[in-house]
This record gives C-alpha cells, sequence and structure tokens, in this order.
C-alpha cells in the first residue's frame, strides 16, 4: 500500500527552495513513493473528537523556477495518513499551541507526527538548551529589565533577543554602559510584559553559528557554520550569513551526546543544534534548516537518513 504523507507548513509559493528544508523533506519522501499532501493552519480542524484536514494533493519537483503543483483540497480525517511533518516556521503562537493539540489527537489516531506534538510545545527553541546547563553559555531570561541589566553589567558584552524569533531577527548585541540598552530592553520585553533571553557574547561568532543536524538523538558529522558578513555579527543565513560545511569537533560531539537522549524520549525526530564556539545556544524543532546546504557540500542525503529512521519504525525513548 502506498504510504501517504502531510505536511503542515508555511505557504509552499513563498519558499526559496533552493534552500528550503521542508522541500528536501518532501522530495525524498517522493522519491520513496509516498503520496503527498499539503495543508497550512487554516487546514486544520476536529470533528467529534477526530483530526480533519483540508488536505491538497502535492507534487514537486528540484526546479528553482517550478518547484511544486497542488491539487484542490478535500477534508479528510488526519486519522488516514501515515507521516505528518510539523513544518510551520515560529512564533510559537497561540494558533502554533492549538495545531499542536490538533495533530495530537491524529498522533492517538495512530498517525506518525514528526516532531511530536507535545514537545513542540514544550521545547521553546531558547529555553529548551538550558535543560543542559553544562553546555551552554551564561544566560538569563527574565520580563524586568534591572535583571537582565545586572546581568549585563556581570558579564560585560551580551546578545540580547526574544523567545520566539527566528532567522536572525530582533536579535542585538549591547554592553554595559550601552546608551541604547534601556531602550533595547523595553523593546525586546515590551516594557515588562514578555521574557527576554540575554546570553554571555561569545566571540567565536567570527568562526560561525554551527547547525548541527540531530535524527534520532544523532548528530549528521557534519555542520553548516553560518559565518558573519561585513559589519553584522549575527551568522543566520536569513541575515545574511555565509554557510560553510565542516566536520563536527569532539566537543560537538559531546554536545550532541548530552542533548542526544532526551530528544530521543521526547520523539523529537528531526532537531537542529545551534553551538557558538565551545557553547550550545538553542535547540532548534519546529523548522530546523541547512539540508540542502550540507547535502550539496558533502553529497549527503540527510532527507533519506531521516526517512531511513522513520520508515524503520519508532525512535527510542
Amino acid at each position: 500500500m502506498t504510504p501517504s504523507l502531510a505536511v503542515l507548513m508555511d505557504p509552499i509559493g513563498t519558499i526559496n527552495p533552493k534552500k528550503d528544508t521542508t522541500l528536501a523533506l518532501l522530495l525524498e519522501a517522493q522519491r520513496r513513493g509516498h503520496s503527498l499532501h499539503y495543508m497550512t493552519q487554516g487546514d486544520l480542524a476536529v470533528r467529534d473528537g477526530a483530526a480533519w484536514a483540508r488536505l491538497a494533493p502535492l507534487a514537486v519537483r528540484d526546479d528553482p523556477h517550478d518547484w511544486f503543483s497542488l491539487g484542490a483540497g478535500a477534508w479528510r480525517p488526519l486519522a488516514g495518513i501515515d507521516y505528518v511533518l510539523a513544518r510551520k516556521d515560529p512564533p510559537v503562537d497561540a494558533q502554533f499551541i492549538y495545531d499542536t493539540m490538533v495533530l495530537e489527537v491524529a498522533q492517538r489516531d495512530g498517525v506518525e507526527v514528526v516532531n511530536d506534538p507535545r514537545g513542540l510545545r514544550d521545547a521553546n527553541e531558547k529555553l529548551f538548551s538550558l535543560q543542559f546547563p553544562q553546555c551552554c553559555p551564561p544566560t538569563a531570561i527574565a520580563r524586568d529589565a534591572a535583571e537582565l541589566k545586572r546581568f549585563v553589567a556581570e558579564h560585560g558584552e551580551v546578545v540580547l533577543k526574544p523567545l520566539d524569533g527566528m532567522g536572525g531577527r530582533s536579535i542585538f548585541r549591547s554592553r554595559h554602559g550601552d546608551p541604547n540598552l534601556n531602550v533595547i530592553l523595553e523593546t525586546l520585553t515590551g516594557n515588562g510584559h514578555g521574557f527576554a533571553i540575554a546570553q554571555k557574547f561569545i566571540p567565536e561568532i567570527s568562526a560561525g553559528d554551527k547547525r548541527i543536524l540531530m535524527i534520532d538523538g544523532e548528530p549528521v558529522p557534519y555542520a553548516l557554520a553560518r559565518i558573519p558578513q561585513g559589519d553584522d555579527f549575527r551568522g543566520n543565513l536569513a541575515a545574511g550569513g555565509k554557510g560553510v560545511g565542516v566536520p563536527l569537533s569532539e566537543r560537538d560531539r559531546w554536545i550532541a551526546a548530552q542533548v542526544g537522549p532526551e530528544l530521543r524520549r521526547r520523539r523529537m525526530r528531526f532537531v537542529g543544534l545551534d553551538v557558538i564556539g565551545d557553547w550550545l545556544t538553542e535547540i532548534n524543532v519546529t523548522s530546523p534548516t541547512c539540508v540542502r546546504e550540507l547535502d550539496a557540500q558533502f553529497g549527503l542525503n540527510i532527507a533519506g537518513l531521516l526517512f531511513d529512521r522513520l520508515e524503520a519504525g519508532a525512535a527510542d525513548g
């Protein structure tokens, strides 16, 4: 019987097909004979205690100018689907949380959801890394500007960012005595109404912010070092960083070994660790990227590694 796969993602017409990891996953699934179905957030529903979705038949192509075709969407129970790839980009807002609750109903009815809906709710990409303090740089998270300013005074130079950002957006580099620090903190916390995160600045960012991809808690043996360009300190590709593939270091492998068992326990089957120098800074669980860059530089098929694991059965846990 033909396996079926549905993807929950942002509008497929807006992606960059040369770099998009979701497209790489869909191309691999299609190559393996999976029937593909597409949905966005507005296509989820619950009916009489069962998860439903308005699914559109999808075909994908590795063509930067013509990468997909969609059929007409129709409502059907998600219980008839074998796999759901939950690949909606942040922010992890109320609607995202509701999506995970619908997907958890589908999971209860036998659908393999990647990543686990409960894990998507629980593993905030900025906070989850702090469950591994032995891996992390000095970090403070608070709504209170005075508390964050004390942290800045203690550590001198810091990076400040919101808890729900992605792609390098709203990330500030600041230091003790910065005349802009007050307004940065007011902006990030919404005048004390929301959490912001402060981390000690890691000078090794000049060598790149490494993305380590984890499949069922095991690292791909190469990372993509996203190297800042020009006068920008951010390495994010979306912020103009340059992606250079590098082998994992001993420290990278140690960090992966610290985090991997917990990822397996939570059934977080495809995850990206962000490592600067010797330090874990984030754990990306919603829609980790960099597959296409690593595949191209090292002749890999990372999507194939993931589908090998999915088709082999459940993650360890």
